[in-house]
């Protein structure tokens, strides 16, 4: 079926059901930013393959919902199929609750999968049903009735993070869990999210793309856990540690008919922006429900010390790699060679492969050129894969699982001479990332305090770009960790204090549609600095360690300060990299981290 057909098959289904609107968001059953194959439903319905998103169909109207960093990509690939985009957060466009409780009619039936919403958004929908005297019916899953070819869910095996790597053991991180359930007066701690459940048992798998989690669920009691789970896909061994912590393993869909048997007089801490609404419904009425987020969250976040003498050698392998990917783009340009978006890509992927303790990537590449790059995520297919050609840059958007941990990284390299509003562009992106980077602060501050030192030079301009600044980043878990971040425009939640040993990413760019797209990432670490009378000060040391191109740079365009900052990176690049390269890739390396 092509998307018209697909929405003509969901609305008899919906008249079926007597719902007036039904809503499919881009989650699985555990609140996931990136979800595995069989519950890529709003994709499925709409044609949208970008990660963030939630469709709504009425009877008469489709719409989808999604951040800036997708408005160019989702216009494309909706169009023709009848379905508006909704650009969320722009003057003027409708949040969903809004277009809700403007569409629902008198007594009418919102519906969605409950078990693919969370426990705020569930509320939201029912209290607008509420409003309107209708109702809202959570229990059915319309999509799966439609999508006949819907993939089966992984089966792939769950394997074991040694304390070499993790820096912590289970038993010592339950009961660290344990003392905060206990500062909750919570009985039972339920865990829905697949990061905080593989951090704390150090287990990993490989059943979402990029992402080694493992689709379970957690119910943590005083003296044991149960963990919901494929059975088939623990190895013996795997099994064994885990009840030596007093962890069993139980089918997976049994964790619905255990929260519904829990017993009404408990406590139970639970998240409820990591917990589904389905899930949160079966709780037994008289359930002291205690409504925080998940102590897990804040507890990974802040890396150990063996964690973070892990990450910085993660980080060396990943800056030979990348370094070798641009030594080789460089040469490669000037042949006759035919080099594309996805050819790149793949080279770049090959010398990953080569470094030691390499796992898989990271998340799904962007490789961008020219005007692609103005597109935040773009994705390269046979139909767009552009043929790499002088005059013009590439954006690579790219990441690494290592035993070490995970990186993530961006560069936009210049391929033969470029124009001279490129190197503006590119210069400008270039100061604001080494402005953050340079920053000293005073402990207490949050990203949200910090992200205008890179935004700064852009809004002198009178530009911005449409995204967060930076996020935090797991240990071979999500690239995507909550909940740090810059971002100058806070969200429900606020982000909270950086603390010493949290990892984070530094990543400004500007996007110029039709032309050109520039991004510059480093990752850093949140170090404590002087304390003195005035307070604990803070910094960030970096740890990606790749040169930006200084073919596409324009010193005079800087402040001395900023390349001051510029060359000293450039300096430790080389010392850092260059005794893992041939002579010949390290000389190159010695010409693009040359003072400016």
């Amino acid at each position: 079926m092509n998307i018209p057909e697909r929405l003509a098959a969901l609305r008899r289904e919906m008249q079926l059901e007597n719902i007036d609107i039904y809503i499919i968001p881009s989650d699985d059953f555990h609140q996931s930013e990136y979800v595995g194959e069989y519950f890529k439903s709003r994709q499925f319905i709409t044609g949208f393959t970008g990660s963030a998103g939630t469709a709504v169909v009425t009877k008469d109207q489709a719409g989808l919902w999604t951040d800036g960093r997708y408005f160019i990509q989702a216009e494309k690939e909706l169009s023709g199929s009848g379905i508006t985009l909704f650009r969320s957060g722009e003057p003027g466009v409708d949040t969903i609750e809004q277009f809700l409780e403007r569409e629902l009619p008198s007594g009418g039936v919102i519906g969605f999968d409950g078990r693919t919403v969370g426990v705020t958004a569930g509320k939201n929908y029912a209290r607008i049903a509420e409003q309107k005297q209708g109702r809202i019916a959570y229990a059915s899953d319309l999509i799966g009735r439609i999508w006949t070819e819907r993939p089966d869910l992984p089966d792939d095996k769950v394997f074991y993070l040694d304390e070499k790597y993790s820096g912590e053991s289970t038993a010592s991180k339950l009961r660290r869990v344990r003392d905060k359930m206990r500062e909750f007066s919570a009985d039972i701690h339920l865990l829905s999210s697949l990061d905080d459940i593989a951090w704390l048992l150090n287990i990993r798998g490989n059943d979402i793309a990029y992402c080694p989690l493992v689709l379970s669920y957690l119910l943590i009691y005083e003296d044991h856990a149960d963990l919901y789970a494929d059975r088939s896909k623990f190895p013996d061994e795997i099994v064994k540690k885990l009840a030596d912590d007093r962890i069993d393993i139980k089918p997976y869909n049994e964790i619905y008919s255990a929260v519904g048997g829990l017993h009404p007089e408990s406590g139970i801490l639970l998240d409820p922006e990591r917990v589904n609404y389905t899930l949160y419904q079966n709780i037994p009425q008289g359930t002291f429900i205690v409504e925080k987020e998940n102590p897990e969250v804040l507890m990974k976040c802040i890396k150990n010390d063996t964690e973070i003498e892990n990450i910085k050698k993660a980080h060396i392998k990943d800056a030979v790699a990348h370094t070798r990917f641009m030594y080789w783009l460089k040469n490669i340009i000037n042949t006759d060679a035919t080099v594309t978006e996805i050819s790149a890509s793949d080279k770049l992927e090959s010398f990953r492969s080569e470094q030691e303790g390499y796992l898989e990537a990271s998340f799904a590449p962007i490789s961008a050129f020219a005007e692609h790059g103005a597109i935040v995520h773009y994705s390269a297919d046979e139909k767009s894969n552009a043929v790499l050609r002088q005059g013009k840059m590439l954006l690579t958007d790219t990441g690494g699982h290592y035993w070490e941990g995970s990186t993530d990284i961006t560069r936009t390299v210049a391929l033969g001479e470029i124009s001279q509003q490129e190197k503006e562009d590119f210069t400008l992106a270039a100061r604001a990332m080494l402005r953050l980077m340079n920053t000293v602060f005073l402990h207490g501050c949050s990203g949200a305090n910090l992200d205008c030192i890179a935004r700064e030079v852009f809004w002198k301009e009178r530009v911005n770009f449409n995204h967060g600044t930076g996020h935090g980043v797991g240990y071979l878990l999500n690239v995507h960790e909550p909940p740090i971040n810059f971002r100058w425009k806070e969200g429900a939640i606020a982000a909270p204090v950086l603390e010493k040993n949290m990892v984070i990413t530094d990543e400004p760019g500007i996007y110029i549609e039709g032309s050109h797209g520039i991004r510059l990432e480093n990752m850093l670490l949140v170090c404590a600095d002087e304390h003195n009378e005035y307070g604990e000060f803070m910094h960030f040391e970096p740890l990606t360690y790749v040169p930006l191109d200084l073919d596409a740079l324009l010193p005079e365009r800087m402040t001395v300060e900023e390349r001051t900052m510029l060359n000293s990176y450039h300096r430790s690049v080389y010392e850092k990299v260059s005794p893992y390269l041939n002579e010949d890739e390290r000389s190159w390396l010695k010409q693009y981290t040359r003072p400016v």
